[in-house]
């Protein structure tokens, strides 16, 4: 992007507390990281009010119909692929709701592709082919200034998508392509620089709080289960039987029955184990409720007597 000073932005100092990195013991070299670390959940912190501005217009793209896309290049599109890989086991979505997108594309996952990032036609072009009005686009840019990020968000701005930039810098240009400007600024590096240390932590809190929170809003969790989980693994396989067991008051003999009956969906189950209902009719409660168990289960005792709802 023509004009950026790279050598002006707070991700890109030197660090000074850092220094002397390199002529120290490996345990105070340890302390020194901790100790920066120590400073990213404040960070994110501070942009409370954007995140959950955030959570608010991906959840609302999501119940009409569309879908998240995570726009970044190097780590921060690493960082997009990998939140957008886990929300299928993790809340039964599609594929296809959540997906992540990275300059260079698949491969670049694995091999880093310098200069891809630089390459906002690509960005552009990619994203005006895959998006529709329905849409949200989460750009991830710790420098806040990545031109394959802008090109994502200019095209989700052209098909009228709704655009978040994630960032860890301070100096976001006033002309940025997105509704909604979330800036966790973690400052410099304690390699100078090296945006996959505390602006590469800061950005994983984020998008695991964008990820999550838009997720207990549809329905996804209840109290402070993974309710939604696709069960396609051995740990998964006992962490549902688990979930109905407990959930639904009903011995883990029962609970595996009823998993079977219900195609291995644990809402469903528990559903079924506290009404009594049959799959179809689970099903249909689970649909009038939108989805959200603890609306199902509304004046329905729970295993101890107390309501569950």
């Amino acid at each position: 992007m023509a004009g950026i000073s790279y050598g002006r932005l707070s991700t890109e100092q030197a660090n000074p507390r850092t220094r002397k990195i390199d002529r120290i013991s490996i345990e105070k070299a340890f302390d020194l990281m901790h100790r920066e670390d120590a400073s990213v959940a404040r960070a994110v912190y501070r942009e409370k009010k954007q995140v959950t501005r955030a959570v608010r217009i991906i959840t609302a793209a999501l119940r009409g119909g569309g879908r998240l896309f995570f726009a970044g290049a190097g780590t921060s599109g690493r960082l997009g692929v990998i939140e957008a890989a886990e929300c299928p086991p993790t809340f039964s979505t599609s594929p296809s709701l959540v997906q992540g997108i990275m300059a260079g594309g698949k491969s670049a996952v694995f091999r880093s592709k310098e200069g891809a990032e630089d390459d906002r036609t690509d960005g552009y072009r990619i994203f005006l082919k895959k998006l529709t009005s329905k849409d949200v686009v989460v750009g991830i840019a710790a420098s806040g200034v990545t031109p394959f990020v802008y090109g994502a968000l200019e095209a989700a701005q052209k098909r009228k998508v709704r655009t978040i930039l994630v960032s860890c810098n301070k100096k976001i240009p006033s002309n940025v392509p997105a509704e909604c400007v979330i800036a966790a600024v973690t400052g410099p590096e304690v390699i100078s620089g090296s945006t996959r240390l505390k602006a590469g932590t800061a950005t994983k809190l984020i998008l695991n709080r964008l990820t999550v929170l838009s997720m207990v809003q549809l329905g996804k969790v209840y109290q402070n289960w993974m309710i939604d989980l696709q069960p396609k693994s051995k740990k998964l396989e006992a962490r549902a039987l688990r979930l109905v067991a407990h959930l639904g008051g009903v011995p883990e003999k029962k609970a595996k029955t009823l998993l079977a009956q219900s195609g291995c969906n644990a809402k469903t189950a528990i559903l079924m184990a506290r009404t009594g209902l049959n799959v179809s009719a689970a099903q249909k409660k689970l649909a009038a409720a939108a989805g959200f168990l603890a609306k199902a289960l509304q004046n329905i005792p729970s295993p101890s007597g107390r309501r569950l709802g």
